[in-house]
């Protein structure tokens, strides 16, 4: 069986990271890579396939199966437009949008015509969040009652002095990280319809906060707290805990999620697990029956190819959704009014749905 051709759009950082995965793939191969930067012209040749200086220009020599477009956020929508246009199926990077209206419109029209789109939000394709969620589908935890979350981290000093936008109003740890973390809490306890939040500044001294102490309502009524910081020396984060990205360092002890429930609770990603044995005779002065559930730790980035390649030969749908991605850039956008107001910020019922 002859190989699904993929391109990749954009040889940054993450592009680069997708075309090393698209190389090694069983079922995948890099035909192209398009990218108008001078620096783009060693990765395609290293790849040993032609480079095109946009789309247009890679549709008019040729025709690949699916595209992964890691651009630039403000050319996300116009370039997944671009692509669907062609009749093209396309692995759209989060964010699915740099802002609502942008993503209503490239939903409405992905719907519209059917689009073959998957949103890139990758820890939808990590093993350690399917069991999570498994044993959260399957009651071991009981009616679920809280969840308490965080991702700290410390990003170094060179990581804005070489992009001195990352310290400006329109980055921050809440646009440029939180949506991979609303993304996990929605798959683990459901739709965000109420956020709170405080930010700072103090510690850095940016425009833009760098840490950040938010408050989450659920639909099914499960209460949630997360605390989020690019300045604090903890490792309380998913890719510091969760051995799947061996570009950071790991702790393999520590945990950056705790999900509650009324018979027990789950740490992610250790995966320890904590329920009473007699839910009959539940106490808090009762021993918890203490195992840790057992999960293969593998590359999200790898398991999301497999399934944009089922996807592009019509042999899947697409896990994350146009409409589901949409729905985590809201409850972002929602924290990030949160702070900047100090008012509590509702989401409509209608406005998110649960996905991926």
């Amino acid at each position: 069986m002859s190989k699904t051709r993929i391109a990749v759009a954009g040889a940054g950082s993450i592009g680069v990271a997708h075309m090393a995965v698209v190389q090694r793939s069983a079922s995948c191969t890099l035909c192209a890579v398009v990218d108008p930067s001078p620096a783009a012209r060693a990765h395609a040749e290293q790849a040993g396939v032609p480079l095109y200086p946009s789309l247009a220009a890679l549709f008019e020599a040729e025709r690949p199966d699916g595209i992964i477009v890691a651009t630039p956020n403000a050319l996300h929508v116009p370039q997944a437009l671009e692509c669907i246009s062609a009749g093209v199926a396309v692995l759209l990077e989060k964010p699915i949008a740099a802002t609502l209206e942008d993503g209503e419109r490239l939903v409405q029209i992905a719907e519209h015509t059917k689009a073959r789109l998957l949103i890139g939000h990758h820890r939808a394709h990590s093993a350690i969040m399917a069991k999570a969620r498994e044993v959260v589908a399957q009651g071991a935890l009981g009616e679920l009652v809280a969840v308490m979350g965080s991702a700290t981290f410390f990003k170094p000093d060179d990581y804005f002095l070489q992009s001195p936008w990352r310290r400006e109003v329109g980055a921050g740890p809440i646009l440029l990280n939180m949506i991979h973390e609303v993304h996990n809490l929605r798959m683990l306890c459901g739709e965000v319809v109420e956020v709170q939040a405080f930010a700072s500044n103090a510690t850095r001294g940016f425009p833009v906060e760098d840490t950040v102490a938010i408050n989450l309502r659920f639909a099914s009524g499960v209460l949630g707290s997360f605390m989020l910081s690019d300045a604090a020396a903890c490792p309380r984060s998913w890719e510091q805990t969760s051995q799947e990205n061996k570009a950071y360092a790991t702790c393999e002890d520590e945990d950056c999620y705790v999900v509650t429930g009324t018979n027990g609770s789950l740490s992610v990603p250790t995966m320890r697990l904590k329920t009473y044995p007699r839910p009959q005779d539940r106490s808090w002065w009762k021993p918890f029956e203490v195992g840790v559930v057992g999960v293969v730790r593998n590359d999200p980035l790898e398991r999301q190819l497999e399934h944009f390649g089922a996807v592009v030969r019509g042999e899947a749908e697409p896990l994350v959704s146009a409409r589901d991605a949409l729905a985590n850039l809201r409850v972002t956008d929602a924290i990030a009014r949160a702070a900047q107001t100090g008012a509590t910020v509702r989401l409509a019922p209608h406005q998110t749905t649960q996905g991926g």
